[in-house]
C-alpha cells in the first residue's frame, strides 16, 4: 500500500559541501582481524564511566561483561574477544583533550571463544521494559556520534511518543559507515526500528535518508517490501541535514524549543546503526562488541569500511589499510566539520568512533591567519540553529558568559558552518566550545560550593540543636531534683534533717568569728585593731546604705 507523500520543510542555513564519499563505498564492509591487544575505555558514552568487575589476571570470553554500569546514565562494557586481562590503567583514548583515561586492557588469545547467548524468535514476547533492560545490558549507545545511552532514549516515561525518527542522513563529508550498513544490513536496520517503535509505543516510524544515498535507499525499500508500518522519506542533501533538530523539522515541521528534549514534543530520534545494534541485542542476545568504521582520506591508500572490534588500536587499522603514519599530516576522528584531531594512534576504536580521517602531507594547508570580524553576517545566514554566531563570538571572547547564554549558546550544535564561510577565518566553533566548557565548569564549581555551604550550615544547625537538647536535659534534671526536694519536705524525718542543715547554714552565715591571739595585746596594738574594726564597720554601713537607697 502506497503511503501519501510527506511534506518536507526546509531548515534555515546549512551548506552544500563536497561529500568525498565515493572513495570508501567502492568495496563491501570487511571484517577487521582481532588485534593482539584490546583497550577498552571505561567511558565510551555520555554519563558516568563504567565500573570494572574484573581483575588483572582474569580470563574473559567474547561478550562477557568486564565493567558494569555505574548510575542511571551509564552502560556496561564487554570484552570484544576472549583473552586475559593484563592491565586496568590509564591509556590513550580518542578524545579532543588528548588526555588518558582508565581502560581495561585484554591480551587476546586468538581463539575468540564467546559466552552463550539467548536468542528470541519474536520480540513482542518481551515487554517494553524487558527490551530496555536487554538494550542496557548490551551496552548500546547512540552510534551516530553522541553516545547517549540508548535504553534511556527508549523509555518514554510519562510522555506519549507520536513519532520515532530513524536518522539515516549521514551528512558529514567522508563518512560512509551508515550508508554501507544500510546497503548490506537493511533488513536488520528495519527490524531494529520495529523493536524500538514497540518499546516506545510510537504511533509512527519514519526513516529520513538523504537523496544522494541511492543504493542504501533501494536496499531499505526492498527490506520494507509491501509493508507500510515504516515510512521511508528522502530528504535534501544539505549539511547538516543529519542534525537531530534539523531532521525533526525537515520531516515534521516541528521545532524543538530551546532547553527542551524532542521527547517533550512527542518525537524520538535514533541512528540506523543503533537500530542494527538493538536488533542484534534483542534477537540474538549479542552485546555491542563491534561497529562499522570508515577509514578514508588522502592519507589512506585503500579507503574502505571495516567492521571493527571495540577496543582495537587505531594504528592496527592504519596498518591494515597500508597507511604510512609518516605520510599523514593530520589524523582525525569523525569528519572534517565536527571531528577532532587524534593525538595518539595507540588510542582504540570506541563505540562512538565512526570514522578515521587521514590527510596526507601533500595536502597540507597552512592555517589561515585570523583577521578581525568585518560583521558581514554570513555566519548567521548559514547557522542551522538560527543563532547569531557573531554576537556569540564577541561575548565568548570577552568572557561575558551570562550574556552569551542569553543568546542561546547551548543551542549551537557545533556544525562548523560558520567557520567555513567566515571570510576572516575566525575559529568561531572553538570560541563556542571554550565558552560552553567554562560555563559547565563554573556550574560544577558552584554545585560543589553549594554542597560545601550546605554541609557547613547543616553542621551549625546540628551543633545548635545539640546545645538546645543539652539545655533541655539540664532543665529537666533540675526540675526533677526540685520536685524530689519538695517531696522530701513531706517526710518528718527528712524534714528534721533539712531543718538542722538549714540552721547550720544560717549559723555559719550569721556567726561572728571570735578573734584569736588577742589576750595579751599592748594598748597600742588594741588601738590599731579598734581602728581597723571601726573602718570595717563604717564601710559595711556605707554599703548597706547604698543598697537600701531606692533605685
Amino acid at each position: 500500500m502506497m503511503q501519501p507523500q510527506r511534506t518536507l520543510h526546509e531548515f534555515h542555513g546549512g551548506l552544500q559541501l563536497e561529500d568525498h564519499k565515493s572513495t570508501s563505498t567502492s568495496r563491501p564492509i570487511e571484517e577487521a582481524p582481532v588485534p593482539a591487544q584490546l583497550v577498552l575505555p571505561l567511558l565510551q558514552h555520555i554519563g558516568n564511566p563504567a565500573r570494572p568487575i574484573v581483575s588483572v589476571g582474569d580470563t574473559v570470553l567474547k561478550g562477557q561483561m568486564v565493567a558494569e554500569a555505574d548510575g542511571r546514565v551509564s552502560v556496561p562494557v564487554h570484552a570484544s574477544s576472549s583473552g586475559t586481562v593484563v592491565a586496568i590503567e590509564p591509556r590513550d583514548v580518542p578524545h579532543a583533550s588528548g588526555l588518558k583515561a582508565m581502560c581495561i586492557v585484554i591480551e587476546t588469545d586468538g581463539e575468540d571463544r564467546e559466552i552463550e547467548t539467548n536468542t528470541v524468535a519474536d520480540f513482542t514476547s518481551l515487554s517494553p521494559d524487558e527490551v530496555r533492560e536487554r538494550v542496557l545490558s548490551a551496552g548500546i549507545v547512540g552510534l551516530g556520534g553522541a553516545g547517549f545511552p540508548s535504553y534511556i532514549k527508549l523509555n518514554p516515561q510519562t510522555f506519549a511518543v507520536d513519532t520515532l525518527i530513524l536518522n539515516a542522513a549521514e551528512c558529514e563529508p567522508y563518512i560512509t559507515c551508515d550508508d554501507m550498513l544500510m546497503r548490506e544490513r537493511a533488513a536488520e536496520v528495519i527490524a531494529g526500528a520495529r523493536i524500538m517503535q514497540y518499546a516506545l509505543h510510537a504511533k509512527t516510524c519514519v526513516i529520513g535518508i538523504e537523496d544522494n544515498k541511492i543504493d542504501a535507499y533501494a536496499a531499505l525499500q526492498q527490506a520494507l517490501a509491501d509493508s507500510d508500518d515504516i515510512e521511508l522519506v528522502r530528504v535534501p542533501s544539505r549539511y547538516p541535514a543529519g542534525g537531530e533538530k534539523q531532521m525533526i523539522y525537515t520531516l515534521t515541521g516541528k521545532q524543538v524549543p530551546s532547553h527542551t528534549r524532542p521527547l517533550e514534543i512527542g518525537i524520538i530520534c535514533h541512528n540506523v546503526g543503533t537500530a542494527a545494534a538493538v536488533y542484534d541485542a534483542i534477537m540474538h542476545g549479542e552485546p555491542l562488541l563491534s561497529r562499522t568504521v570508515t577509514l578514508t582520506g588522502s592519507g589512506i591508500p585503500q579507503p574502505r569500511n571495516l567492521q571493527v572490534r571495540i577496543g582495537t588500536p587505531i594504528e592496527d587499522l592504519l596498518s591494515l589499510c597500508h597507511s604510512n603514519t609518516g605520510d599523514i599530516d593530520r589524523l582525525m576522528i569523525g569528519g572534517p566539520m565536527m571531528g577532532f584531531d587524534l593525538q595518539a594512534t595507540a588510542a582504540p576504536v570506541t563505540k562512538v568512533c565512526n570514522c578515521v580521517l587521514a590527510i596526507h602531507t601533500r595536502d597540507h594547508l597552512p592555517p589561515q591567519a585570523t583577521m578581525p570580524c568585518i560583521r558581514c553576517g554570513e555566519c548567521a545566514n548559514v547557522c542551522p540553529a538560527q543563532l547569531l554566531p557573531q554576537q556569540l563570538y564577541w561575548h565568548a571572547r570577552a568572557q561575558e558568559f551570562d550574556h552569551i547564554q542569553d543568546h542561546h549558546l547551548f543551542d549551537c550544535i557545533e556544525c562548523g558552518c560558520c567557520d567555513v564561510v567566515c571570510p576572516s577565518h575566525i575559529p568561531l566553533v572553538q570560541f563556542f566550545r571554550f565558552a560552553k566548557t567554562t560555563i559547565w565548569q563554573q556550574e560544577r564549581d558552584k554545585h560543589k560550593s553549594d554542597r560545601a555551604r550546605g554541609r557547613h550550615e547543616f553542621k551549625l544547625e546540628r551543633l545548635e540543636r545539640e546545645k538546645q537538647e543539652k539545655r533541655e536535659r539540664h532543665n529537666r534534671k533540675k526540675a526533677a531534683l526540685k520536685k524530689d526536694t519538695d517531696k522530701q519536705g513531706d517526710d518528718p524525718k527528712k524534714a528534721a534533717i533539712l531543718a538542722a542543715m538549714k540552721r547550720v547554714q544560717e549559723k555559719k552565715t550569721t556567726a561572728t568569728p571570735h578573734p584569736k591571739n588577742v589576750d595579751h595585746l599592748t594598748p597600742e596594738q588594741q588601738q590599731q585593731i579598734d581602728e581597723v574594726d571601726k573602718r570595717r564597720a563604717e564601710h559595711k554601713a556605707a554599703e548597706k546604705e547604698e543598697t537600701d537607697k531606692p533605685s
